[in-house]
């Protein structure tokens, strides 16, 4: 048969390919898609051309082999139904509604072991925001959080968006966000932040001396802007013995960062945070399944479709990738629809 799928060509240049696909082998289902979200922090990357180019796109997940070189399939976030089985597949799959790490294509091959059933009561605009649920579950993870602490978030895409709302959960005495755009500011403050800040306005001078655009300085703060120079932002909003927990992947973009002013002094202690990957403090007791377990449930507690914006059909991909890349004030969260 035949599928549509989105490919990237090079830098700017999304468009919507005709292939073919084989029919589903021993152990493997045959998903038609419903919908599927974009990841715009990584996705932006590779549609502006500022992803390693050499290095492989995912290890850790079958359906994104080889690297970030053009042309390249690209997206991870798919919930579709099972239409067809392969040989020793069983039967009870057929008819699923299914959430997979795809790319964005109308159809798609894949073993039954990497599809994952929605749990009940979940709807599929919910389940295509695993991914960023479970990154954000991460993050929250590997910054440990700690009652009473001053916690600040740079950058309120939707991966920050939905670390506010977890960090949200818990006893801190401030929850600090920082964006550019009003929408993401207004969804910030909606989803539990204490104070919203537009950086612009932000006086990073004598931080603690008055409240909100002198704010006291962060016993954890979040970079999750995906803009370099975010970092000496996180640095200036950090105390001394802080931590700053760096989930922005900033592809080919080199930081510069003000390592040698206050931050050398002031013992800061810098984390990189990636969902492919389990800690090795947690590995004792915690398995990515449970890690997806919680995302799981994190998307019931906050009902993250709340932030879809767009719906687009999957032929308007250049557009959508268009949307974001030009006009992000305007946009939360995009998905295709099939």
């Amino acid at each position: 048969m035949e599928r549509q799928s989105v490919f990237f060509s090079a830098p700017l240049a999304a468009a919507v390919r005709t292939e073919d696909l084989l029919p589903p082998g021993p152990g493997e289902a045959l998903v038609e898609t419903r919908l599927s979200a974009i990841s715009p922090g990584s996705e932006l990357l590779v549609y502006r051309g500022q992803a390693p180019g050499e290095l492989a796109v995912d290890e850790t997940i079958a359906a994104l082999g080889g690297s970030f070189r053009f042309p390249i399939k690209y997206g991870y976030a798919a919930v579709g139904q099972v239409i067809g089985l392969g040989e020793d597949t069983p039967v009870e799959w057929l008819g699923r509604t299914v959430f997979a790490f795809n790319p964005h294509e109308t159809h798609f091959v894949a073993p039954v072991a990497a599809l994952h059933p929605l749990p009940d009561g979940l709807t599929p605009e919910a389940a295509v925001f695993l991914p960023n649920m479970e990154t954000a579950v991460s993050f929250v993870m590997d910054g440990r959080p700690v009652i009473g602490e001053r916690v600040a978030v740079v950058g309120q895409g939707v991966v920050g968006l939905l670390t506010t709302a977890l960090l949200s959960d818990f006893p801190l005495t401030a929850l600090l966000t920082l964006d550019a755009y009003p929408l993401r500011r207004e969804w910030s403050a909606r989803l539990g932040a204490t104070e919203v800040v537009d950086p612009a306005e932000l006086d990073l001078t004598g931080l603690g001396r008055t409240p909100v655009r002198r704010p006291a300085r962060s016993d954890l703060t979040y970079e999750l802007s995906g803009n370099p120079r975010a970092l000496d932002t996180a640095i200036a909003l950090t105390g001394d013995h802080g931590r700053i927990v760096i989930g922005s992947w900033y592809g080919d973009k080199r930081v510069e960062a003000d390592l040698g002013g206050r931050f050398h002094r002031a013992h800061m202690r810098i984390i990189g945070s990636q969902v492919s990957a389990l800690a090795p403090r947690w590995l004792g007791r915690w398995t990515k399944t449970r890690r997806l377990d919680v995302a799981w449930a994190m998307l019931r507690r906050h009902q993250p479709e709340r932030l879809i914006t767009h719906r687009l059909p999957l032929a308007r991909a250049a557009e959508a990738y268009r949307l974001l890349d030009e006009q992000a004030g305007e946009v939360v969260q995009v998905i295709f629809t099939y």
